[in-house]
């Protein structure tokens, strides 16, 4: 079975991992455009977001206190599967059913935060490593819309930077990546 969530998820990873799997060890100290994050870090947070929304699609209850290094061997190939696992999770129809208990939200939103780390993390890493970074089109006006629901919290909590101004006739990446505090233009320094 799949669900809406899933299919997203699974235009989305494949772009996403692909840029992970050509990060090299001497990318991991560089800086990205999260503030205060290095490769290294926002893999590692990427890591948990794809780890954590897997046990989240089953309404488990997750802590994101405990920030283990999971680059160690076969870092690449484990977020590759761990990637897969969380599509698997939300393909279950029961993923997007009701509220999660452990985030106080519908669980189609849960389900699109995991979609919106996935694609806007993988554009950070991109960016950051020199990569190119073409999201799935399908997945763009979803998170167009998440992104504005949840701005003045996800600002509030830190979550979001302040929103860059952002030419409203350009692409719909650059327009995402503005709400969500980003400056489209980013290079590493």
């Amino acid at each position: 079975m799949a669900t809406q969530t899933s299919d997203l998820l699974a235009a989305a990873a494949p772009r996403t991992v692909a840029v992970v799997r050509q990060i090299t060890d001497d990318q991991l100290d560089l800086p990205t455009p999260c503030q205060d994050y290095q490769v290294r870090d926002l893999l590692n947070h990427l890591y948990e977001v794809v780890v954590n929304f897997q046990a989240l699609a089953g309404r488990s209850s997750v802590t994101w206190a405990d920030k283990p290094d999971h680059l160690t061997d076969g870092w690449r190939d484990r977020f590759e599967t761990e990637t897969g696992r969380l599509v698997e999770a939300w393909s279950d129809p029961a993923s997007e059913e009701g509220v999660s208990p452990g985030m106080g939200m519908p669980q189609p939103v849960v389900g699109a935060m995991a979609l919106l780390d996935l694609t806007v993390h993988g554009w950070d890493l991109a960016v950051a490593t020199g990569q190119p970074y073409e999201p799935a089109p399908e997945v763009l006006p979803a998170l167009h819309e998440l992104a504005a629901q949840l701005a003045p919290t996800a600002r509030q909590m830190g979550v979001f930077g302040e929103a860059v101004p952002v030419d409203g006739t350009l692409p719909e990446l650059p327009r995402l990546l503005g709400m969500t505090g980003r400056d489209p233009a980013w290079t590493p320094r």
